[in-house]
């Protein structure tokens, strides 16, 4: 036992020293890499290749502009970069290295003189301009070279420079490490290829194996882009490279279309990892290699040149290519880093959501919170101070305050509360052995009587200004709580993230392809019953709705319910994708129907009535009888119902929301101001029902042969401002027809003595299914009853439930393979 734990001791710190080992290596790695990039390795190096770069033969534009950049940009390293420029000059001839000097001295001059100018970037190409063209045109003079040719030349290199400043100022803050992590955009791409390419014109000169080094690199780095981003920006970079270096050297001028072939070649064999890039520029050398051997220009080189790029190619590390490919748009890297990214952003919403919700939640509760006393204490405390200011009026001048309150305190107190109780009752002036005996007791009775009525009325302000706030902080804690639980559903919503299904995919991808169907992408989100949530992007030659006639029934075979398309764009091109959205099909559907009609056949009726889905499945409907008839009435049933669409809407419990409504009407001004509220919540996928009933008439539900009646005992909105809200849960069945009614529907029947029997017989005998025949025939018996007159406002409101079905049934996927 004790080998078995030294063992695993071992093993244990075995494992630590390769995890710190693992981790110094990576620290090591990622230091190296940051020195080479904060300490200006690169671009010490670029400077002195830039010091070697010339074009048509005479001309350099590069160092100074790369100098004059490095100055704005990284001002540290100007003086390294001006000794690394001139070091490489110094390989190719003196005259240059005079030139580059004194190009960086006046330059330096110049930047001097007017440092303190504001905007010293606008005034950057013009310094570059005069420090190229005055030691030119100088040196032209005092060797005697003053023709036209040489004035041309200078202005073409003075203005080459200002050119490459301007696109240098865009290349060097990449290698800057401020600016490692900014994506790229195509015009800093084309930018840093400019840069690149300038600084491979150094490398002219440079022979390996008989082949040219610049002429290697440049195939590389063309590989490496178009491996990365594809043959857009794959012959770009060649275009852009291959001119900078033909520049250099006039012969090579084919490389160009050899380096822009590759570069498209390889992009499009993408698709084929390296082997299919490198192939690309294989087969570009092969053919442009041919035409430049025609031109007098050797085929073996090239080749050579070729296999090296190659070899450099599948050499590279895919860690580093990845790295690369992060911060260029289009890629499926950058793609991925926008994706860490959103996804940061959503979790950090949604938790920011979360806390707010649970501020919330803390407030409903301080709102809520009962006060430790309990309220037998708190009526006592409250009695005590009542009779205390009593006394503070009468007995504190009395002669006998002391015999009364000090040696009959318990006969004083008892008879003080006993008359305080019965005033509040209303009772006292009929208690006459009470007075008596008090009158008995004390010589001050009447004066008692009379402070205590005074101060009573002030008592009993009090406690309804004390049950008042109470009733309203009963109101914030429930709104509180309400909003608490909505954002708590909304940070689950943002949340939400996109579910690995493998299996269920695989199985999806083939059904679709075995239906000949082209699949690009498949995004499955949901598969919970009832909440599928798929998105896919589907290619069509010539779209006639196959989503909704095919990819939906063979999406139900295989997921066992009803899948439907939610959302389609289809390509307007032949061949081209599609994106579809499929969710689940509710299971039943609603269909509605509604007479009313005002009282006297007025135009404006007393009654409303909603009919709305909430999402997520959910439907209701809701009538709303306002107190009275005419225009008031219509203007109180619509505000209970405008609060009660909006307050549903946002989320919020039915319950809440019908407390919510009660509150604001009854709160919000001191008009008596009454509605009743007959609402019905239905969920479509397995049709069960809530019916709240507040102050509204029953209703009823028909099924076949049997009629059920609903119903609960709620006073109407706005009358008190607490009550509980009964909710009556019924689960309903295909074909079942809802009748949901106003008062005057249910009370309207004259010479009726049973109204709740003869509904149930009418609505019996009604042949027909369809909802607005079945509130007309209703509405139209009523008004019979009542010899054509209509003395109150009536509604009906019919709805039938009815199973969904797709207008495209789901079919076995082996007979369509």
């Amino acid at each position: 036992m004790i080998e078995s734990v030294t063992r695993n001791q071992s093993k244990s710190l075995y494992q630590q020293l390769r995890f710190a080992l693992i981790n110094a290596k990576r620290k090591t790695k990622e230091l190296s890499q940051r020195k080479l990039i904060e300490e200006g390795w690169l671009l010490l190096f670029a400077g002195f290749l830039l010091g070697r770069a010339i074009i048509l033969e005479s001309v350099s534009p590069f160092a100074v502009a790369f100098f004059a950049s490095i100055w704005m940009i990284r001002r540290k390293l100007s003086l390294k970069v001006a000794f690394a420029v001139l070091a490489g000059s110094l390989t190719i001839y003196w005259e240059h290295s005079l030139f580059l000097l004194s190009s960086i001295f006046l330059f330096c001059v110049l930047a001097g003189i007017f440092r303190k100018t504001t905007n010293q970037q606008k005034w950057l190409p013009v310094f570059v301009f005069i420090s190229c063209i005055i030691p030119r045109i100088s040196g032209s003079y005092l060797t005697g070279q003053m023709e036209t040719y040489q004035w041309v030349l200078s202005i073409v290199e003075s203005s080459l420079s200002v050119i490459l400043v301007l696109i240098f100022m865009q290349s060097v803050p990449i290698l800057s490490p401020s600016a490692v992590k900014k994506d790229l955009k195509n015009e800093e791409i084309v930018c840093m290829m400019i840069l690149l390419a300038s600084v491979l014109t150094g490398m002219i000169g440079w022979i390996v194996l008989d082949a040219s080094v610049e002429q290697v690199f440049s195939r590389y780095v063309v590989l490496l882009l178009a491996y990365i981003a594809g043959a857009a920006i794959g012959s770009t970079v060649g275009v852009v490279t291959g001119l900078v270096l033909s520049l250099a050297d006039v012969a090579s001028l084919y490389q160009m279309s050899l380096l822009a072939f590759a570069g498209l070649l390889g992009g499009l064999l993408k698709d084929g990892k390296k082997i299919g890039v490198g192939l690309g520029l294989f087969v570009a050398t092969l053919l442009i290699g041919i035409y430049g051997e025609g031109q007098g220009a050797p085929f073996r080189p090239v080749m050579i040149e070729t296999g090296l790029a190659i070899a450099l190619f599948f050499a590279t590390p895919d860690g580093w290519i990845r790295k690369m490919a992060r911060y260029i748009p289009g890629t499926n890297e950058h793609t991925e880093e926008q994706q860490q990214y959103l996804q940061k952003v959503r979790d950090v919403t949604a938790q920011r959501v979360e806390t707010f919700s649970d501020m919330f939640q803390a407030l409903s509760k301080s709102f809520s919170r009962i006060d430790g006393v309990t309220p037998q204490t708190q009526d006592g405390k409250e009695r005590d101070y009542f009779l205390s200011n009593v006394t503070e009026k009468t007995c504190q001048s009395c002669f006998k305050k002391e015999s009364c309150w000090v040696h009959k305190f318990d006969q004083t107190y008892d008879y003080m509360t006993e008359i305080m109780a019965e005033m509040e009752k209303g009772t006292f002036d009929n208690k006459r052995k009470l007075k008596r005996d008090f009158e008995n007791h004390c010589v001050k009775s009447g004066k008692v009587y009379e402070t205590m009525k005074n101060e009573l009325s002030f008592y009993e302000a009090n406690q309804r200004l004390k049950k008042q706030v109470k009733e309203s902080r009963k109101f914030v804690a429930e709104q509180l709580r309400g909003v608490s639980d909505v954002m708590d559903n909304f940070a689950k919503e943002i949340m939400k993230e996109r579910q690995i299904h493998e299996q269920q995919e695989q199985e999806i991808v083939q059904a679709i392809r075995n239906l000949d169907f082209e699949i690009e992408k498949l995004d499955i989100y949901s598969l919970d019953p009832g909440n599928i949530d798929i998105e896919m992007n589907l290619s069509f030659y010539d779209y006639h709705g196959e989503g909704s006639k095919v990819i939906a029934p063979a999406l139900s075979d295989i997921l066992e319910e009803t899948v439907i398309v939610d959302k389609e764009e289809v390509s307007p091109f032949p061949n081209g994708y599609g994106y579809f959205t499929f969710k689940s099909a509710r299971q039943y559907n609603i269909q509605t129907g509604v007479a009313h009609a005002a009282k006297g056949g007025g135009l404006i009726s007393g009654d409303s009535y909603l009919t709305m889905e909430l999402g997520s499945g959910r439907y209701a409907l809701a009538i709303s009888d306002g107190m009275g008839n005419g225009e008031r009435a219509y203007m109180e049933s619509m505000e209970t119902l405008r609060l009660l669409r909006q307050i549903l809407q946002s989320g919020i419990d039915e319950k809440v929301a019908i407390k919510s409504i009660n509150s604001i009407l009854s709160l919000r001004t001191t008009d008596e101001i009454f509605s009743t509220l007959d609402l019905a919540v239905i969920d479509l996928h397995h049709a069960g029902a809530k019916f709240l009933k507040i102050g509204s008439t029953p209703s009823f539900v028909r099924r076949t042969s049997d009629i059920i009646k609903v119903e609960a005992g709620n006073l109407p909105i706005g009358i008190i401002k607490e009550f509980d809200v009964d909710v009556v849960s019924e689960q309903l069945k295909p074909d079942d027809i809802l009748i949901m009614m106003s008062d005057g529907i249910f009370e309207g029947p004259d010479h009726v003595e049973n109204v709740d029997m003869w509904l149930r017989r009418k609505i019996k005998s009604i042949e027909t299914n369809d909802p607005q025949a079945i509130a007309d025939i209703i509405l139209e018996e009523v008004v019979r009853t009542k010899s054509g007159e209509i003395d109150d406002d009536m509604t009906v409101l019919v709805a039938k439930l009815e199973e969904h079905i797709p207008k495209w049934a789901s079919f076995p996927l082996h007979k369509a393979q």
